[in-house]
């Protein structure tokens, strides 16, 4: 352990712990709490707390604890947990003395999504948010560690009995912390002491509150000992992807040459992403001759381009030379709302009931959800607004207008009465495709959209609380009453789980969705016209934007990191 590392783990005090992307701020951190856990610093109910931002880091963090060697004295007093997983227990316990409602309830993203749909303006949509607060109860995510603050603020009791608690706080990723987790932070840290572990190089999450001052502010409020290791590298040790990276955010590449990173520019061709299959097909020969378990991401600046690729892997492609590119198995990481609401969707379906007008009426009500919030809070456009409003219309009158939506209904008519007609077997894996299959057979767009968003989601697998519950259902029923609650419960567990599973195989995602995140080999792919890494390089802003963007995607990378970009327009920050 080098000599300024030894320092840290002595040092009393506030720490500020800086580093670029695998330079050990974690481990030397986990490593500090072993440390002070050792010193019998503790006492009796007391932790030391650990926040993140994704689960994926949490998950990361558990498992290097187990790979540290930590007994079970040390691990028991670490309490690693997302920034919205703890603030939510703050507010399930002590959310009352807010607003004087005893049982608080949650209102999650995708129903969120739908509920606000029409609310454009920035400002009412907080109002809004607030109001189903103050007036009913109803708390929105976006809240959390606002009123979480606000409860700190406004309770000496309240912070000194959490800091009591936790009299070591570490805070991960501490740059992209926005103004009420800063408020939070302040509170905490007047009487717990404060580990902020900071990349300011890594800050992306601008749209999300996070400010460049923040470390300024940190330094100028709590007056930390300092320990920078922005020139060490222990994820892509002996390669040259940390110093492209960094390269990249000076702007000087140069057509330098690096270990283990490619360029490759692609043709405007048609079967245009055969190209980016190509490259995958490449790195599963290079993964395959290390070890069967590995982690290939495809990281792309969109979502519509992401499932462009997904579309591309899904399918087989045969080539002029006789040859061809084969299905391959993959995961991507959607928005959650769309996945939400077409399981609740389904699970409506697979409740049946005593009569087809009762499943229809479900059906529509939940394809209006579908609708009013697939693209998550404030994104609906006004064809999708238009359409929710008509089958609102319909489930008060009976009558709708036009021919294109009354296409729709008689498709609900028809799916809500084969379902109803569905001998179930029991197994909720298969019964759950048998109304995924009638869903697909229909003529809408709309209803088409439902059962491809549905292919994405991830809760039935062996042994997962869902499959579990829906298993329970049957045994108890005979049928599956009570599965919208289940699907609903099981996504929210999700949401709030301290854990998430270690990437493994081919992942699909937006770049800002691999933050957190680290693969084998990692592929970046930008689109042609759209889904460009840098769209205004005019603006000097936005520039400096993208380089940090995609300094965080290429150091995502252990082994190789490959770019793509077109060869008739590229990326200026590869030139």
């Amino acid at each position: 352990m080098s000599e300024q590392k030894q320092k840290l783990l002595s040092q009393d005090g506030n720490l500020l712990v800086l580093g670029g992307p695998g330079s050990g701020k974690t481990t030397i951190a986990l490593i500090k709490a072993k440390y002070e856990i050792q010193k019998n610093i503790l006492k009796s109910g007391q932790k030391i707390l650990f926040l993140s931002f994704a689960r994926a880091t949490v998950s990361r963090v558990e498992e290097q604890i187990s790979e540290m060697g930590f007994d079970i004295d040390i691990k028991r007093n670490i309490e690693i947990n997302t920034y919205h997983g703890f603030t939510w227990e703050i507010l399930k316990s002590h959310g009352y003395l807010l607003n004087g409602v005893k049982r608080i309830k949650l209102l999650p993203p995708p129903d969120a999504a739908a509920k606000l749909a029409e609310i454009k303006d920035e400002q009412e949509l907080v109002k809004e948010k607030q109001r189903l607060f103050w007036e009913d109860g109803i708390l929105h995510f976006d809240l959390f560690a606002e009123y979480s603050a606000n409860l700190f603020v406004n309770s000496e009791i309240l912070t000194s009995i959490y800091c009591d608690t936790y009299p070591i706080i570490i805070l991960d990723e501490f740059q992209d912390t926005n103004y009420h987790e800063w408020l939070l932070i302040k509170r905490l840290g007047n009487r717990s002491r404060i580990i902020a572990l900071a990349d300011p190089e890594q800050r992306i999450y601008e749209f999300r509150g996070a400010d460049p001052k923040r470390i300024k502010d940190y330094i100028d409020d709590f007056h930390p000992s300092i320990f920078d290791f922005e020139k060490e590298n222990n994820r892509s040790n002996g390669t040259d992807i940390l110093k492209f990276g960094n390269d990249l955010l000076a702007g000087n590449i140069n057509g330098n040459t690096y270990q283990n990173v490619s360029i490759k520019y692609y043709a405007n061709i048609p079967e245009v992403h055969n190209q980016v299959k190509l490259e995958v097909l490449l790195a599963m020969q290079r993964l395959n001759k290390g070890t069967s378990e590995w982690s290939l991401a495809i990281l792309v600046p969109s979502k519509q381009l992401m499932l462009q690729v997904s579309d591309c892997l899904s399918k087989r492609q045969n080539l002029k030379n006789g040859k061809s590119y084969p299905i391959l198995k993959h995961e991507v990481a959607l928005e959650k709302e769309a996945l939400a609401l077409s399981a609740v969707l389904i699970a409506g379906l697979m409740e049946q009931g005593e009569a087809d007008l009762e499943i229809k009426n479900r059906l529509i009500y939940h394809l209006v959800d579908y609708i009013r919030g697939r693209k998550g809070a404030g994104n609906i456009t006004q064809a999708d607004l238009k359409l929710s409003k008509v089958l609102i219309e319909y489930l008060n009158t009976g009558k709708v207008r036009g021919s294109s939506n009354a296409n729709i209904i008689t498709d609900c008519i028809t799916i809500s009465h084969e379902c109803s007609q569905l001998q179930f077997s029991g197994n909720p894996s298969s019964d759950w495709i048998l109304v995924r299959d009638i869903i697909k057979k229909s003529n809408s767009e709309m209803l088409k959209s439902v059962e491809h968003d549905s292919l994405y989601l991830r809760l039935l697998h062996k042994g997962s609380v869902l499959q579990s519950g829906l298993s329970e259902l049957w045994r108890e029923r005979g049928n599956y009453k009570g599965a919208i609650s289940l699907v609903r419960s099981a996504l929210l567990q999700e949401h709030f789980s301290k854990t998430s599973t270690v990437p493994k195989g081919i992942q699909i995602m937006t770049i800002h969705k691999a933050k957190g995140k680290e693969f084998d080999e990692v592929i970046i792919y930008e689109g042609i016209y759209n889904s460009r890494i840098v769209y205004k390089p005019e603006d000097k802003n936005e520039l400096y934007k993208s380089q940090r963007l995609l300094r965080v995607a290429v150091t995502r990378a252990i082994r190789n990191v490959t770019l793509m970009t077109p060869i008739n327009d590229k990326c200026v920050l590869l030139k």
